[in-house]
């Protein structure tokens, strides 16, 4: 039924048990250890983009969660309304919030196809999936310090007998495995929990997320050790490892990516913003070819472009400059001068002449 997702996964453990098993010997333990290993890393590997694109859209989230819940306020008795918002509102941000799961989304079947395929390798078997019957054999053979990877603490004890194997060695090897997995689960939520703000920690919603994936999880993979294949606490090891260490860089990257916005943006201001301290002088006249300010109003009865320079005023005639005296007349009949006027004033023509 779900052979679209074991025969992958299978090819993958294939691949990589072909690298390892000419390094460490087909039927050697290790080799099969970081088979499983490589195969959890090699799918991690093709999830690191949608994991960027998960990280980048939680980020958006969390910055538009108080308008979200302004939304939820609003339309508390209007639930159709309410999504309608949210989605208008998310679209409006580049948000998809099933984009962001399917990291998660597509690590549950790789789970699933990995437990069966592990669980299908019993001895006598024949072909499981894309290992031939030698291949299926080699892995029953490999032990990893006394102890085979189908093998878990709860199997009966007539099962381990055909492993050839005991439940002390599989004790010894799975205790520590579930152990360092379920620390790495917990420090693994913690890492993420840690990146959330303030205003979606208070969610109570999200409040009950952080408390599952903080203690419960662990908790279930603590628990669940009993129940699982040593490969499959392999599985779980490496891929908390891997998501610790993604997490860690991507965040920084964009923490980074996020500080050089920020710088730009307040160089652009501080070069727009006047310098501190200074003052427009008063009377300053614009430079030429300035435009005017916005809201100032032309001179009456000037036309736009018609600016004409203002004409300088007459400079004060010196001191020793002194108009003509009138001639004395001593009662006798004047004789016109020209360019005067009988009533001695200025003619319309000629102006009043000074002489030194």
């Amino acid at each position: 039924m779900l052979n679209f997702i074991y025969y992958p996964v299978s090819f993958i453990l294939w691949c990589w048990h072909w690298v390892f098993g000419h390094v460490f010997g087909e039927s050697s333990g290790i080799a099969w250890a970081l088979s499983v290993v490589f195969l959890v890393f090699t799918l991690r590997a093709l999830l690191f983009k949608p994991f960027v694109g998960q990280v980048r859209s939680m980020r958006k989230m969390q910055e538009f969660a108080p308008e979200l819940q302004k939304i939820k306020k609003k339309y508390a008795n209007d639930k159709q309304r309410q999504a309608q918002e949210m989605q208008k509102l998310q679209s409006e941000h580049g948000v998809n919030p099933l984009g962001g799961c399917l990291p998660m989304l597509v690590q549950i079947p790789v789970f699933i196809g990995l437990f069966h395929v592990l669980r299908s390798f019993k001895p006598g078997w024949g072909e499981v999936y894309f290992f031939d019957a030698d291949g299926v054999k080699s892995f029953v053979e490999a032990k990893l310090f006394g102890a085979n990877l189908s093998t878990f603490i709860t199997m009966p004890a007539e099962e381990l007998e055909k492993f050839a194997t005991d439940r002390n060695a599989v004790l010894f090897v799975a205790i520590p495995l579930m152990i360092v997995a379920s620390i790495a689960t917990h420090f693994t939520a913690r890492h993420s929990v840690a990146r959330q703000t303030q205003v979606a920690a208070e969610n109570p919603q999200t409040a009950i997320m952080n408390k599952l994936t903080l203690y419960i999880f662990p908790l279930g993979v603590l628990v669940g050790g009993f129940f699982f294949p040593i490969a499959i606490l392999l599985y779980w090891l490496s891929n908390n490892a891997w998501t610790l260490a993604q997490q860690y860089l991507v965040y920084h990257r964009i923490d980074r990516e996020e500080a050089e916005k920020k710088e730009v943006a307040t160089q652009q201001r501080q070069a727009l913003a006047p310098k501190p301290g200074v003052k427009p002088k008063p009377g300053a006249r614009p430079v030429a070819g300035a435009k005017p300010a916005a809201g100032a109003k032309p001179a009456a009865g000037a036309k736009p472009g018609s600016a004409k320079p203002v004409a300088k005023k007459q400079d004060t005639p010196p001191s020793d400059v002194v108009e003509a005296e009138e001639p004395a007349t001593n009662g006798t009949p004047s004789t016109e001068i020209p360019g005067l006027s009988p009533d001695r004033s200025p003619g319309k023509k000629q102006g009043n002449k000074k002489r030194r």
